[in-house]
This record gives C-alpha cells, sequence and structure tokens, in this order.
C-alpha cells in the first residue's frame, strides 16, 4: 500500500508540494488565534462529589471559595490601627463594588476575627470570590490584581490566592515556552546540521514540524467548539510537533540518502523510501496517537486535551512526512546533499561502533541482560514510594508574587482561610429549625485531625466545642431548605495532611446527606478519578500495541518484549522524578521547590508521552532487524545489522529531541520542568540502554523464536498483517552489500 503512496507522491510531486503550501497557509490563518479559544481550567472531574459540590454552593449560597486573597500589611503598627483599618475597609468596599466580583469580605468587614489576622498582628486578609467560569475568573485576576495589589497610604497590599497563582503560572508558562523555543531551535538547527551533513537536508525537519503545528493548531481549533480544550495542550503541540518531525524526517531523508547510495534513481530511492521507513513512520506515528489516545478516558479536560493535541500532531506528523515529504525528496534529488559542510566516507556493513556492540552484547547475551535489568530495576525502586499531589503556589519560583503572598499566610497564620473545606447540605427543611442538629454536626467536625475550626450557622467550634456563637454573618450559611458548615484547615490542603482532613469530614457521621468539596477534597477526588481509570488506560496501550507490532512482524514475542522494556525503561524513569522531585535532590540547582508529592497528572501525562516515543524507537530499529533477517535468515546477523544501520539514527534523533525537550526543563514552573526533564531522561534511556543492549540481548536469546506466532495467528496476519519488506521493482534494485551508514548521521 505504501508503495503506491511513495509513487503518487513522486508523481504528483508538484501537486502534493502546492497542496501541502495552501493547507499550511490555511491552518496558520485560521489555527494561529486558537490561543484566545482555550480553557485555563479542566483540572477536575465534573462528576465528581467536589465538583457536584461546588455548583451546588454555588447556585443556593453564591460562590463561597476565595478565589483571590489580598494580604494587607501595615506600614508601621498593626492592622487594628484606624488608619489601617479605614484605607483597608475601603479596599474592601472597592472591591465589593467591582462587576466581576461575586463576593469580598475581610478582617475588618467580619468584625475582625482573629483567624484573619497574622499572628504578629501587622498582616490580615481580604478574601474575594469572583464570578463567572475559570477563563472568566482569570481575566477579572488579571485586571483586579495589578489595580489593587499596591501601596495605599498606611497599608501595602499583595495578590494571591488560586486565581492569581494560576494568572501568573499561565504567564511564566508562556514566557517560559519562547525561552525554550528560543533555546532549542538554534541549537537543534546546528545539530542537524551535524547530523544530515548539509544545510538542505537539515531544513527539512523544521518544515515538516512547521506544517504539523499549524495544523495541529486547526485541529485544536475545531476541537475547542466541541469541547474544552486546555490551553497546555499547546505546550504539547509545539514539542511533539518538533521532536517528531525531527525523528520521522531523520528516519526518511536517511533511508533516501542510502537507496540513492545504492545505486537508485532518485525517483526509485522515494518509493523504496515510503516501502521501508515510510512504512516504520506510519506505525510509529499510529502508536503514538494510541498511545495519547488513552488519556480520552480520563473525564479531567486536560489530560483531555493532550490527547486532542498529541493524536492530532501526530498524525499530522507522520502524513507530511510520508506523503510531502517524499514529493519534495522527489523534486531534490540528489541536492538534498546541496550546501555539504560535512562529508564523510560511510563504512561497509559489518565495520561500524553499533555493529561491534551489537556483536559484544550477543556474545554475552545473559550476563549483560541481568545485569541491564537488575540496574533499571534498582533505579525504579523509588517510584514504589510515590506520593500524588496537584499543583500549588509552590510550582511557582519564590520571586513570584503570589508564591510570595501564600508563603507569609503559610507562615504567619494559623489557619488557611482560603482554602477551607465546605459541607453543603440540602433538603434539610428549615436550617433554623435544626439549629441543635447543625450544632452537634458542626462540633464533631471540628475534632477531625487537621480542622482548625469549623464555621455553621450555629457559630464557630474548636476541638468540639463552640468558641463563637451564631452572628449577623451566620446569615450566610441559609438559604431556603438548605445549609453549608466551612472546615478551615490547620494543614497544607494539597497534602497528606489535607488529604486526611478531607477524608475524616466526609466520614464523620451527618444527620443529613451532605457533599464535601474544597482543595483538599478536590485532591482525593482527582486521584480517585484518576487512579481508577489507569488499569483501562494501561490495558488499552497495552493491548493497541501488541495488535500493531504482531500486525507489522507476525510475531508474538516482539510485541511482548517491547512492551516489557517499555516498563522497565519507564519505571527507571519514573523512580529518577521521585527522586529528584519528590524527595527534593537537586533542588538547589534545579531551582524548585520540593512538596513531597508529584503532580497527579504529570505521571500519566508522561507514561503516555514516553510510551509513545519508545515504541517510536523500537518500531524503527525492529523493522531493519526484520528486513535483514527476510533477506538472510540469519538472526545474529540480522541483529547485529539491523542496530549498526539505525543505532547511529536512533542516537540523534534522541538527542535533538532531547534538546527540544531538556529547552522546556528550563521553566520556571516545577511542573514544566517534570515534564521536560522526565522526557528526556525516558528518551535518552530508551536510545542509549533499552536498545543498546537489551534489545539485541533479548534478541540473541529467543533466536528464531522472536518471529513465531500460532498457525491461527500467523494465518491472521498472512491475512491482514503488513509486511515491512515489500520489494521494489526488479529494474530498481540496488545489491545489499556494502550498505553504508547515511551519510552525517555518525
Amino acid at each position: 500500500m505504501l508503495g503506491r503512496v511513495g509513487r503518487f507522491s513522486v508523481a504528483h510531486r508538484k501537486s502534493v508540494l502546492v497542496g501541502t503550501a495552501v493547507f499550511f497557509l490555511v491552518a496558520a490563518g485560521l489555527g494561529g488565534g486558537v490561543a484566545s479559544r482555550l480553557s485555563s481550567g479542566g483540572f477536575d472531574d465534573p462528576s465528581s462529589e467536589s465538583s457536584r459540590a461546588a455548583e451546588q454552593i454555588k447556585d443556593d449560597f453564591g460562590k463561597q471559595q476565595p478565589d483571590l486573597v489580598f494580604l494587607v500589611t501595615a506600614k508601621s503598627g498593626t492592622a487594628d490601627d484606624p488608619a489601617v483599618g479605614a484605607a483597608a475597609q475601603e479596599l474592601t468596599t472597592n472591591l465589593a463594588a467591582e462587576k466581576q466580583v461575586a463576593r469580598a469580605v475581610s478582617y475588618w468587614s467580619l468584625g475582625n476575627p482573629p483567624p484573619l489576622r497574622s499572628e504578629d498582628g501587622r498582616q490580615a486578609l481580604v478574601l474575594v470570590s469572583l464570578r463567572g467560569d475559570d477563563n472568566e475568573v482569570m481575566d477579572a485576576a488579571r485586571e483586579l490584581a495589578p489595580k489593587y495589589g499596591k501601596d495605599s497610604g498606611p497599608i501595602t497590599v499583595r495578590v494571591g490566592g488560586f486565581a492569581e497563582v494560576f494568572r501568573e503560572v499561565n504567564h511564566q508558562v508562556e514566557a517560559d515556552l519562547l525561552r525554550a523555543e528560543l533555546i532549542a531551535f538554534p541549537i537543534t538547527l546546528l545539530l542537524m546540521v551535524l547530523v544530515f551533513g548539509s544545510v538542505v537536508a537539515a531544513g527539512l525537519p523544521l518544515a515538516v514540524g512547521a506544517i504539523a503545528i499549524v495544523g495541529t493548531f486547526l485541529v485544536l481549533l475545531v476541537v475547542s467548539s466541541l469541547t474544552e480544550v486546555s490551553i497546555f495542550a499547546l505546550n504539547l503541540t509545539t514539542a511533539m510537533g518538533l521532536g517528531l518531525a525531527i525523528d520521522y524526517s531523520l528516519f526518511i531523508v536517511s533511508r533516501f540518502r542510502e537507496e540513492l547510495h545504492n545505486g537508485r534513481e532518485p525517483h526509485d530511492a522515494v518509493v523504496r523510501t515510503v516501502q521501508t521507513a515510510g512504512k516504520t513512520v506510519a506505525f510509529s506515528a499510529l502508536t503514538v496517537a494510541v498511545a495519547l489516545a488513552a488519556l480520552l478516558v480520563f473525564p479531567l479536560a486536560f489530560l483531555r486535551s493532550f490527547a486532542y493535541a498529541g493524536i492530532g500532531v501526530a498524525v499530522l506528523t507522520g502524513f507530511v512526512a510520508i506523503v510531502s515529504l517524499p514529493a519534495l525528496l522527489a523534486v531534490l534529488g540528489p541536492r538534498v546533499n546541496s550546501l555539504r559542510l560535512l562529508r564523510r566516507d560511510p563504512k561497509p556493513v559489518g565495520e561500524g561502533v553499533w555493529h561491534r556492540i551489537a556483536t559484544f552484547v550477543m556474545r554475552r547475551p545473559v550476563p549483560i541482560a541481568v545485569s541491564v535489568v537488575a540496574v533499571l530495576i534498582l533505579l525504579g525502586v523509588p517510584f514504589l514510594r510515590i506520593q500524588f499531589g496537584l499543583p500549588d503556589d509552590r510550582v511557582l519560583p519564590t520571586s513570584a508574587s503570589s508564591r510570595q503572598v501564600q508563603d507569609d499566610i503559610r507562615t504567619n497564620f494559623a489557619s488557611n482561610e482560603a482554602f477551607a473545606l465546605q459541607v453543603i447540605a440540602t433538603d434539610i427543611g428549615d436550617p433554623a429549625a435544626r439549629a441543635d442538629t447543625i450544632d452537634g454536626y458542626a462540633a464533631a467536625l471540628s475534632r477531625a485531625p487537621g480542622a482548625a475550626r469549623v464555621d455553621a450557622l450555629t457559630g464557630s467550634y474548636i476541638d468540639g466545642r463552640q468558641v463563637a456563637p451564631a452572628g449577623p454573618i451566620s446569615a450566610r450559611f441559609v438559604a431556603r431548605d438548605a445549609t453549608w458548615l466551612s472546615v478551615v484547615p490547620s494543614v497544607e490542603p494539597y497534602s497528606d495532611a489535607g488529604e486526611r482532613l478531607a477524608k475524616s469530614v466526609r466520614a464523620t457521621p451527618a444527620p443529613f446527606p451532605v457533599l464535601v468539596t474544597g482543595n483538599s477534597a478536590e485532591l482525593v477526588d482527582s486521584k480517585e478519578s484518576l487512579f481508577s481509570r489507569l488499569p483501562l488506560a494501561a490495558g488499552l496501550i497495552a493491548l493497541a500495541t501488541f495488535v500493531l507490532l504482531f500486525l507489522m512482524f507476525g510475531s508474538i514475542l516482539v510485541p511482548v518484549k517491547a512492551l516489557v522494556l517499555n516498563v522497565l525503561s519507564l519505571s527507571a524513569t519514573f523512580g529518577a522524578l521521585v527522586w529528584i522531585f519528590q524527595d527534593g535532590h537537586f533542588s538547589g540547582f534545579l531551582d524548585f521547590t520540593p512538596t513531597g508529592t508529584l503532580p497527579a497528572t504529570v505521571p500519566l501525562l508522561l507514561f503516555c508521552l514516553a510510551f509513545g516515543l519508545s515504541m517510536d524507537y523500537e518500531v524503527f530499529l525492529l523493522s531493519r532487524i526484520k528486513e535483514e533477517h527476510d533477506h538472510t535468515h540469519d538472526n545474529t546477523r540480522s541483529v547485529a545489522v539491523g542496530l549498526e544501520r539505525t543505532g547511529r539514527i536512533v542516537t540523534a534523533a534522541a538527542v535533538l529531541i532531547s534538546v527540544v525537550f531538556i529547552a522546556f526543563a528550563t521553566s520556571s514552573v516545577s511542573f514544566i520542568k517534570i515534564f521536560g526533564l522526565g522526557l528526556t531522561i525516558a528518551v535518552l534511556m530508551d536510545a542509549f540502554v533499552i536498545r543498546a543492549t537489551l534489545v539485541p540481548a533479548f534478541m540473541r536469546i529467543a533466536g528464531e523464536a522472536n518471529w513465531w506466532a500460532p498457525k491461527w495467528m500467523r494465518r491472521i496476519h498472512d491475512r491482514i498483517g503488513i509486511s515491512e519488506t515489500e520489494e521494489p521493482a526488479p529494474e530498481a534494485r540496488a545489491p545489499d552489500e556494502h550498505v553504508p551508514e547515511p551519510v552525517g548521521s555518525r
């Protein structure tokens, strides 16, 4: 089938290139403004208890969870000084009058409750809830924070809270993305010139990447008209678009040059390239798309957005690499080597360093395999103690203003008023008539480990006893036949202690049906939502990968081995991330604040991405081994020659794509740093450890069993499988002896 695709690209090369150019211009024109259509939210499960409770409170009582926290500091004296109080009360009144503000209360407007004042008395809080959805909240924070976060007479006002933290995260990620691109593009281009050996060939991956990236922007624009898409999907689009373009272009161009060196005419070389390397690219793109499609099983729009972007960029990059790029190669022909900067004489097969590595490994396959597996297992041990959390202000650098505000609140205030849990009860009749019941329930909640205080219709409670009676503000806890209670934590909301508090609140016997929301409850629900679906996602990835590899190679051992090696590689990668980011090693050098957890969504995203990229290299290597084995039926030689012909290409691809990912690791936002460093470790470990040692070792141990399948499965493969060694026309054939490595791929 791909032979026909190659012949089509050659025969209609000008039309294909014109069509590609038109698509690029249309996609750039329409998709260039996609960012304005994307969401800043999508981090919660709409069907979870915390989401349903938040919506119920919003419907019955108005929004109660503060989005912005204004930290007011007296320039002299204390927060109780008349001048300070007057200025702070004016601030509260002005904020309450803003059209974006649903509710604004403060230490001064609520009658000076001690929990809203710092322990040294110099600082106090203004709590602001904003109207609208996540995007509208971000817009409001963008407007209100600079307007009110400044010196005003006797007070200094700084802004924190979830909305301001998230606004600064978005701003920082945008700046970091631009810096990453400015770092990655020139370095990648320079390395590609060194790898390809010519300026013309080095420019091809950038062209493929640009088309795939803007094409995916258009895809996201269409998808965003149907469902919520996170703005963070743009980061993945850029990184994966450039990374996959480098991989696929390197595979295609290297094989094309190899076929030219074998004596084929340029058009025949293009067809043969698409039949072989093109088939590998097609299966690799499909494997990456399948791995990322597994994210669709999760209910969080944030994760599903990465599936939309990942599927789009993988499919588009693969399509451009096997249709548009061959058409361009048919036009260029030998001129693909124009502006050559480096010229190397290729060595005959059997004399390269990767051939010697493969031969060395296959002479001692058992001890090498055992040793490497033991090291990978040892590296993966820290993964057994992984703790999952959600991002908070500590993902920002300490220089960020909202981070400084939250650090001050964390240090100087006895409780965390802005992160209270809310417990809502509906359909209970007249709440005032059930005051005694509410009183007992509030007292019970205040005994929960990690609860600093409980506020309710009937007053305030600490450690099981009432410390303040009902007052004027108690009316906010009543609406028709519903009431709610506020459980203020004394612990970090996104922590093990916060999680235990949420579970304890939910486990406290209630005299009526209740729902619980708040940051700690969201943590519990997010973990439950994610990990309850993790087996399904992993099972789908494993099954789809097995089927794809079986259809390509007609073997049951090759897919199983590939899955096992990927699991080993990824467990070692995750072990390293736990050791670095959860335990805090190298936190000073890498400039991040360890919190004792990893963001729950990041490992899931990393797993799908790294799994797809690992299979990318696996398919490329195995396809050359299978091609050689079909010609010679010599297992040992086919492994050595396959590794020799692909070793330098895979190494070059891994180094190039790692430059892209490590540029993202320079981000000041810690979860982007985890993302970039994690993918870098996974790619390099896969290319240098798995492909160089374990693949040849296990292929040597298995021998001819590598290509075995039961007769019934063999019949399936013969009917619907795809052979990698589809032969070109006899007159276009070149001898297989002394096939050189691609020029510039060393």
